[in-house]
């Protein structure tokens, strides 16, 4: 792009965000609220954390105050399961992400990705509108962020998702597009994101979640920090922080593993994926429940060579152990285990994909053997607010669940979870798995053989793309000046 057609864009959107009031926080900012100036703070004890108020950009953290409306901020959001809960002895730490605006932390991974563009003069808001391609909660993420930035956006997402997420973004004014099949069918996403892009180059720009860095590096920078500060925090003696679990998905969540790996070099770092869906495993496809991890492909995002091993999830059990968690003889029974009540009520705090994390975890801690010297990360992705309807349909199917069920969930799908369905990674089990992405990225997205090789033999094209945060946060500061907005709460 020509550098006074860069320019002219950048300008035309120095003046919406002047004209909306936008001011766009940096990730240090993110990362440590304590550097947002006071002003602002001030401001955020009349502001709902869902509404739709440009100062929420400064909630995408996990540090906000669990509150829904006028909340500060605090320390790093998380929960512990006790040893009563997941059957293991290891410590298992979940970072909270129903607190940020939305309920997910999907707003940090689409924040990366549009607020690049915008500071440096390659997204207009007055002509562009932004596409996010999505199975759920980063066409959300988007949308919110979209909106508190100024911008149009459109939404992509299989028309199987829950209905909680089509109601949320039409009230956000985002244009929607349901596409075939559920959470398996991305080939599907793509397709459609193709179709709206075709012929509009200058009207239409397309966020992919799973090839925009952007995503990746919002978790490098904010989420992998939040890991290392409740470990330093939490943490006994002589325990160690010894690895991390998280779903695939866009393999954004695991750009984490990157910073954590440059603290905790001796860490595991596992990547799960459904059963019913083993790309990863058996370059199988299919298609599943657990709503929040994409597949069918891998996403280029996801630095292969990073991993240590892969866990499949079996989705059936994790359908069974969210009933459990969150129908009254289920949390009655949780309760009548000495499971501290306070939790069990908490226990909610954890989606559908959250709770394959929490299994994903489990199946860690037992395949490796680790016990209480052992501190395991992982996310509570969303909460069950999306996901009311997925509870009333599994009622509507089985009836209203007993205490004999809840006890052979319980046993069966917790206490119970197998070490089946995992493999520790060879050299040449991540090569085959980052082959794959050829398939998708070189045959159908254009992209090119030679980044694949340098994503794989280039031993520094991964801490290139990480080694941008400090870049990106230098514009950032640039356009708030131009700007002038942030001049007021200085």
């Amino acid at each position: 792009m020509k550098a006074e057609l860069k320019e002219k864009i950048l300008e035309n959107t120095v003046k919406r965000c002047r004209d909306k009031h936008v001011i766009i926080p940096t990730y240090k900012q993110m990362r440590n609220p304590e550097l947002i100036p006071q002003k602002i703070k001030n401001k955020l004890k009349n502001i709902g954390l869902w509404d739709l108020n440009s100062l929420n950009l400064f909630r995408i953290t996990w540090k906000n105050e669990p509150t829904e409306f006028g909340g500060g901020f605090n320390g790093v959001n998380f929960i512990e399961i006790p040893p009563e809960l997941s059957g293991v002895k290891a410590r298992i730490i979940m970072l909270v992400g129903k607190y940020f605006p939305t309920g997910s932390h999907k707003v940090g991974a689409t924040f990366g990705p549009l607020v690049e563009k915008l500071v440096d003069g390659r997204f207009d808001p007055t002509t562009q509108k932004a596409l996010w391609p999505s199975t759920g909660n980063y066409c959300r993420g988007g949308a919110y962020d979209s909106y508190l930035l100024g911008c149009h956006s459109i939404a992509v997402l299989p028309e199987g998702m829950s209905q909680e997420r089509f109601d949320w973004l039409r009230k956000v004014g985002a244009e929607v597009y349901a596409t075939p099949g559920s959470e398996s069918n991305v080939k599907e996403i793509y397709d459609k994101a193709k179709e709206l892009c075709q012929g509009r180059p200058d009207e239409i720009v397309n966020l992919n979640q799973f090839s925009e860095i952007g995503n990746s590096l919002w978790h490098y920078a904010v989420t992998g920090p939040a890991m290392e500060e409740v470990f330093n925090q939490e943490k006994q003696d002589q325990q160690r922080f010894a690895g991390v679990f998280l779903t695939q998905g866009s393999a954004g969540t695991l750009g984490s593993t990157e910073y954590l790996r440059e603290k905790f070099p001796t860490l595991k770092v596992a990547a799960g994926e459904a059963l019913q869906c083993p790309t990863l495993m058996y370059n199988g496809y299919g298609s599943h429940r657990i709503e929040g991890i994409g597949d069918k492909h891998v996403p280029w995002i996801h630095n292969l060579k990073n991993m240590d091993m892969l866990i499949d999830i079996d989705d059936n059990p994790n359908i069974e152990i969210m009933r459990l968690f969150n129908e009254p003889e289920g949390k009655k029974f949780l309760k009548e285990q000495n499971i501290d009540p306070q939790l069990v009520e908490k226990l909610n705090l954890m989606g559908i994909s959250s709770i394959a994390n929490l299994m994903g975890t489990v199946k860690m801690a037992k395949y490796y053997e680790m016990n209480e010297k052992d501190v395991l990360f992982s996310v509570c992705t969303d909460s069950m607010e999306m996901y009311g309807s997925r509870l009333q349909e599994e009622n509507q199917k089985h009836g209203k669940l007993t205490t004999t069920q809840a006890a052979v969930i319980y046993e069966k799908a917790l206490m119970g979870l197998k070490t089946d369905y995992t493999m520790e990674l060879s050299y040449y089990d991540k090569k085959r798995m980052h082959n794959l992405k050829y398939f998708t990225w070189i045959e159908q997205q254009g992209k090119t053989v030679e980044e694949l090789n340098a994503q794989w033999y280039d031993d520094n094209y991964w801490k290139r793309q990480f080694a941008k945060v400090e870049q990106w946060d230098e514009e950032i500061n640039e356009f708030n000046q131009r700007t002038g907005v942030l001049k007021e709460y200085e």
